[in-house]
């Protein structure tokens, strides 16, 4: 797989979101996980040239962390492991979020993460939501300190906006911001993406597929599992549903007419909308693993992208309430 940079690291053009492994996207007790599965998909990822693994502490209570750790056990010098921190749950209060990104909270954060993962140095740590109490400038420098102590090697953002990015990176370099971005959350072509560029600062989207609308996945509510976190989006809720439907048929056709599946077409548009950014889509199946990566390959000609403009064009983002970003946990 080529290369990509964000900021100063080099990773794979698509990264492996490795969160629906172990909470969120349907049930996840531990009847169900399918943990030889997660891991397989892991080791396949790795042999697909796939270098950046992405998690964070609040996956699974930071199973997920340990479930990476695990799984890159004996590998670990060939993939970057990115996890954040700051955000706060309590597992006997499902509801309950908090944030934390106070200087001592960050030190403490990473050292339970490095613990967790089994390593001595996690790749990119991002801060996974700004606390509004606490300037970003602070936490920024409560980073820093631990890249010169060897414990983090890069510093990332998630779901920020392009001042709070401006401010971070002028109190030290940032890697790369993560937030969701796909052809159905056009939000960061505002100001987010043009910030990044212009300072030099990778984009790694999340949600690059539309948790799952911009797939095979999902035909209908029902494919839902009664607590997996998407029925609880706009998106997936009343009369937006059927609109988003008919707009998952229209990418589905271009797919189909360029010989494709219609989560590679929609992996490659976000690829081609600019060599910094590098796209993490989840799975925790080696089926989808493989049509996921392939995508990288995938090269879309000025009419293709003309064409799926058109089919998704940016106000259908706004038009469907497709975003429900207030309520996504990534």
């Amino acid at each position: 797989m080529k290369l990509r940079c964000l900021g100063e690291l080099h990773v794979g053009a698509i990264g492996l979101g490795c969160m629906g492994m172990s909470e969120f996207y349907g049930a996840h007790s531990a009847a169900t996980i399918d943990r030889a599965e997660a891991i397989a998909t892991i080791h396949r990822a790795l042999d697909h040239g796939v270098t950046m693994l992405d998690t964070a502490d609040i996956y699974g209570f930071g199973a997920n962390e340990t479930l990476v750790g695990e799984a890159v056990r004996g590998r670990r010098d060939a993939v970057t492991i990115a996890t954040k921190f700051g955000i706060l749950k309590k597992q006997d209060d499902p509801a309950y979020r908090g944030i934390d990104s106070r200087p001592e909270y960050v030190r403490a954060a990473c050292d339970a993460s490095l613990a967790r993962l089994g390593t001595d140095c996690i790749g990119l740590y991002y801060v996974h939501r700004a606390d509004p109490s606490v300037p970003i400038e602070e936490t920024v420098q409560a980073l820093a300190q631990l890249v010169r102590e060897g414990k983090v090697r890069h510093i990332g953002l998630s779901n920020v906006s392009a001042e709070t990015l401006r401010r971070a990176h002028a109190v030290h370099p940032i890697a790369a911001v993560q937030n969701e971005y796909s052809l159905w959350c056009r939000e960061p072509e505002d100001d987010l993406l043009p910030a990044c560029r212009a300072l030099g600062v990778g984009f790694v989207p999340y949600a690059p597929l539309g948790c799952g609308f911009l797939s095979d996945e999902l035909r209908s509510p029902d494919d839902l599992a009664p607590d997996d976190f998407r029925r609880g989006l706009p998106r997936f809720q009343g009369a937006n549903l059927p609109r988003n439907f008919e707009l998952a048929a229209r990418v589905a056709a271009l797919a189909a007419a360029k010989g494709c599946a219609p989560s590679q077409l929609a992996l490659a548009w976000v690829l081609a909308q600019g060599d910094m950014i590098v796209p993490i889509p989840g799975t925790k199946r080696r089926k989808y693993l493989n049509e996921n990566v392939a995508a990288a390959d995938l090269i879309l000609t000025p009419d293709e992208l003309a064409l799926i403009e058109a089919a998704a064009p940016r106000k259908a983002d706004v038009d469907a309430t497709l975003s429900g970003r207030s309520t996504v946990v990534h």
